[in-house]
C-alpha cells in the first residue's frame, strides 16, 4: 500500500468554497435581485432609485426649494398647527421627493454633506401640543397732545364778535370762566371780586400768608383768597375806610391801573403827549394819567368800537377785561399777539416820547 501525502491546506481553500461563503454569496445575489425587481416594478409610480441611492443628495431638500406644497398636519377642531419657524409639519409619505426636483445649487460634493438646519429646526414640534405664535402688534406713535384745550363754544359769543379770540384763549386755559348755561355774557360788567379772581388765575402768583382784614370781606367769602393775593401782589388796593367793596363794578380805568401796577410797567417821559391820541383824554382821572399812558405805550388798551375813544369811567365788560388781561400776558411774553384793530397802538411820531 502506498501512502498518499495529505493535501495542501492552502490549495484546498483556494479551489473550493466553504459552506458559509456560499450562503453569503447567495444572500447577496438574492438581495440585489430583489432590489432590482422592486425598482423596475415601481418605475411608473414616479420613484427614481438613483435619487434614493445617490450619496450626493443635499440634506436641505424640501426647504424653500420650490417643491410641491406640503400637506399640513390637521388637529381635530383646532385648524392648522402653527409653527414659530413658519415651517408646516409634513406627512412623510405625502410628498415624493426625487433628485430631479432639487435645483442643482442644492447638490454638494459627497465629502461636504453637513446639516445646515438651525438649532431650533432640528427638534420637531410634538403634535399633541398646540403652539400659539406671539401676535404681532403694530405700534402707532401717539400723537403729541396739545397743552391747550379746545375753546368753549359759548352760545352768546358769535363768530364775528370783536373779542371772541381773546375770550377763547383765556377760557380754554381756565383764566376766565363762563356760566353753567354755557353762556359767557361778554357785555356784562365785572365786579371787583370777580376781577380779583381773574387776576389770580391769569398771573399765577403765589398765595401770600399775609391777609388783610376788610370790613366788607368775610373770611369765608368765595373771593377772599383772590382778593388777598391781588392786594399783596400790588394789582389792587382797598379804600381808605378799610373796605374793598367786592360787589362794586370796576371801571375801565381801574382795570388798566391795576394791570400796570401789578406788572410794574414804566411811565413814559411825557404822559400828556401819549394821551393826546384819545378824543376823551380830559375824562381820565388825574391819579391815573401816568398809569394809562404806560398802559397805552405797552399796548394794553383795547377800545371798542372806536380805538380813539377811551371811555375811562365806563364799567368794564367781561369781554373788555378778557382782552386787556390777554394783552398784559402778551406783554409778559406768555401769549402770542392776536391781530385786532381795537388794540390801541401809538403812532411812530409819539413813540419817541
Amino acid at each position: 500500500m502506498t501512502n498518499t501525502p495529505p493535501p495542501d491546506p492552502e490549495s484546498s481553500q483556494k479551489n473550493a468554497l466553504g459552506f458559509d461563503e456560499f450562503i453569503a454569496v447567495l444572500v447577496a445575489f438574492t438581495t440585489i435581485g430583489t432590489i432590482l425587481f422592486w425598482s423596475l416594478s415601481r418605475k411608473d409610480s414616479g420613484w427614481n432609485l438613483n435619487g434614493v441611492l445617490s450619496p450626493t443628495a443635499s440634506p436641505n431638500i424640501g426647504i424653500n426649494q420650490g417643491l410641491p406644497s406640503p400637506t399640513l398636519k390637521q388637529l381635530p377642531n383646532q385648524g392648522t398647527l402653527p409653527s414659530p419657524l413658519s415651517t408646516p409639519i409634513v406627512e412623510p409619505s405625502s410628498v415624493p421627493l426625487t433628485i430631479d426636483q432639487v435645483p442643482s445649487t442644492s447638490v454638494l460634493p459627497p465629502t461636504h454633506i453637513t446639516p445646515s438646519f438651525p438649532a431650533q429646526e432640528q427638534a420637531p414640534l410634538p403634535l399633541s401640543s398646540k403652539v400659539i405664535p406671539k401676535p404681532f402688534s403694530l405700534v402707532t406713535p401717539s400723537k403729541k397732545k396739545s397743552i391747550i384745550p379746545p375753546p368753549i363754544a359759548f352760545n352768546d359769543v358769535p363768530a364775528d364778535f370783536w373779542g371772541r379770540r381773546f375770550i377763547n384763549v383765556l377760557s380754554s386755559r381756565g383764566i376766565i370762566k363762563g356760566f353753567p348755561d354755557y353762556s359767557f355774557r361778554p357785555n356784562q360788567p365785572v365786579k371787583r371780586a370777580e376781577f380779583a379772581a381773574i387776576l389770580q388765575q391769569a398771573f399765577e402768583n403765589k398765595p401770600t400768608k399775609n391777609t388783610l382784614k376788610f370790613k366788607d370781606v368775610k373770611e369765608k367769602f368765595w373771593a377772599t383768597p383772590a382778593i388777598n393775593q391781588a392786594i399783596s401782589t400790588g394789582f389792587l388796593k382797598g379804600y381808605p375806610n378799610q373796605t374793598f367793596q367786592p360787589e362794586q363794578k370796576i371801571s375801565r380805568v381801574q382795570v388798566l391801573v391795576a394791570l400796570v401796577s401789578g406788572l410794574n410797567l414804566k411811565t413814559p417821559a411825557s404822559p400828556e403827549t401819549v394821551l393826546k391820541i384819545y378824543q376823551d383824554a380830559k375824562d381820565i382821572p388825574k391819579y391815573a394819567t401816568a398809569k394809562i399812558a404806560s398802559a397805552t405805550a405797552n399796548e394794553l388798551v383795547v377800545n371798542y368800537p372806536d380805538p380813539g375813544v377811551f371811555a375811562p369811567n365806563k364799567e368794564a365788560t367781561r369781554a373788555e377785561v378778557a382782552a386787556m388781561v390777554y394783552q398784559a400776558l402778551v406783554r409778559m411774553g406768555r401769549f402770542e399777539e392776536i391781530p385786532s384793530k381795537n388794540i390801541v397802538r401809538l403812532p411812530q411820531s409819539i413813540q419817541e416820547y
